[in-house]
């Protein structure tokens, strides 16, 4: 492997940019090639978690006393700070995930957006006064910062995701310990980075890197965690959720296996296009990403042309290269896990209709290649209709009916996000009843979300409690106070 001008990165605990407790570290790697190391980053050990986590809680009080404005402030300068260097940190996130550093850049910027977003809305999240019967006595509420907050995040949105936890925690006066995933730590560090020069007090955000089972269980059963913000698999929130304490406060977004209903009145081009785009754009590596489509008899046969043809034309390679459309998937782990579901689709029946064979030769060698997967003949109970794959992965379902095309969509654990491609007004809003999913969407892709809008799923798709983004996603962070006045 590459090791020339290879980083070293380090935790950030109270204020300073620190080396592991157990002076272990391990090597990122590049998905496209694997030759390349990104960096070099710390193996943290529970020790590093619990001085982070002491550094949060003596930095709490001052935090929570200090003013809304200057924490706005605060956000602002390091959404400055991210669009300023959003060209080097698009090309940095690019090597470590291996998204197109198009995707990147946009990434980056959302994620500053979001910023300046919490930075407003937290300047005008409030109590309420309410009417009573005594004339001399006043009742309302106040919001109040809850405590320590853990933020553990994924590495297919690396940086979106934290920014969109972190920003509403830090905005209503709360302090972070804040756990990335080891596919992508760079990112995170930068993002810690831009708040330390912003001007974060110490102990306000922490940040620790390292296996989830070297770190993970202190950042949710230490006592002083007063909430957990976490975005991942459902089987690790299941795992959290049983660990965490009673007083500790959850919000968990998870798996999907996320439905487009194409009917017989879609215009098929569109909704093959709208599938390509949910279904394998970020390399299907999205918890929104379109893995089922359940569609109409009598429109299947054109539509899985269409589909097949938008799919021929997609590039795969490296981000870095013009014209391409689709990445290398995240790590080992992910392709063998793609791979595997591919097997499986073949041995319980269901016909490979397009792709599915990693992609070998030249460059193609270095990296963790697959060719986007399309499967017909698909039963609702096989495996690769039920489960979710996270990578590029088509389950197409044949059905006759409307309501046999909701009863199919509804039939699985998870409810994320669902999708209709229809020109029928009537069917697109009984849709939006019918359907058990979080993020309802007519004639768009399953993926993508508002920042300004609330985000999450239901079933195994969430703890169904708080939601994510959008205004409401301040409240996961702050706690009611009834206060009765009398004069």
């Amino acid at each position: 492997m590459l090791t020339t001008k290879v980083e070293t990165f380090s935790n950030y605990i109270n204020g300073e940019w620190t080396e592991s407790v157990s002076q272990k570290t391990f090597t990122n790697i590049n998905p496209a090639n694997k030759e390349e190391i990104v960096g070099i980053f710390q193996a943290s050990n529970e020790e590093d978690v619990k001085q982070a986590i002491d550094a949060a809680v003596e930095a709490f009080p001052s935090w929570a006393a200090t003013s809304p404005s200057k924490r706005a402030a605060i956000l602002n300068k390091a959404a400055d700070i991210l669009e300023g260097n959003a060209d080097a940190l698009a090309e940095e996130l690019t090597r470590e995930e291996g998204k197109h550093v198009s995707d990147a850049k946009n990434e980056v910027i959302r994620s500053a957006q979001t910023l300046r977003f919490y930075a407003v809305e937290g300047q005008t999240f409030t109590g309420e006064t309410f009417p009573n019967d005594d004339p001399n006595m006043k009742v309302s509420t106040e919001r109040e910062p809850l405590g320590v907050i853990s933020v553990i995040t994924p590495w297919n949105f690396p940086i979106s995701i934290p920014s969109r936890k972190i920003a509403p925690a830090l905005i209503t006066g709360n302090t972070v310990v804040f756990k990335p995933s080891s596919d992508t730590p760079l990112i995170a560090v930068r993002l810690v980075e831009a708040l330390h020069n912003a001007g974060v007090p110490k102990g306000v955000i922490n940040l620790v890197t390292g296996k989830a089972s070297d770190v993970g269980d202190l950042l949710v059963t230490h006592p002083a965690i007063k909430a957990l913000t976490f975005t991942g698999s459902t089987g690790a929130g299941e795992d959290i959720h049983q660990k965490s304490s009673f007083t500790t406060r959850l919000q968990m977004e998870l798996g999907g296996k996320n439905p487009i209903i194409v009917m017989d009145d879609a215009d098929v081009e569109q909704a093959a296009t709208l599938t390509v785009n949910g279904g394998f754009s970020l390399t299907g590596q999205a918890c929104t990403g379109t893995s089922r489509v359940i569609v109409m008899k009598e429109v299947k046969d054109a539509y899985v042309e269409k589909l097949i043809e938008k799919t021929k034309a997609l590039k795969v390679g490296n981000g870095f290269e013009n014209g391409v459309k689709i990445g290398p998937l995240a790590n080992e782990k992910q392709l063998k896990n793609v791979l595997n579901y591919i097997e499986i689709g073949k041995e319980d029946g269901a016909t490979l209709v397009y792709g599915g064979e990693q992609l070998t030769g030249g460059e193609y060698d270095k990296g963790y290649f697959v060719q986007p997967a399309i499967f017909t003949d698909v039963r609702p109970s096989m495996r690769i209709a039920k489960e979710e794959i996270f990578g590029p992965v088509i389950a197409i379902i044949e059905v006759n009916s409307y309501e046999e095309a909701i009863e199919i969509a509804n039939d699985v654990e998870y409810g994320l996000s669902a999708s209709i491609i229809t020109n029928n007004l009537k069917t697109a809003h009984q849709f939006t009843k019918d359907i058990q999913a979080g993020t309802v969407k007519v004639n768009r892709t399953t993926t993508g979300n508002l920042m300004n809008a609330p985000f999450g799923g239901v079933k195994k798709s969430s703890t169904s409690t708080f939601r994510e983004s959008g205004r409401v996603g301040l409240e996961f962070f702050t706690q009611v106070k009834t206060v009765y006045v009398g004069y």
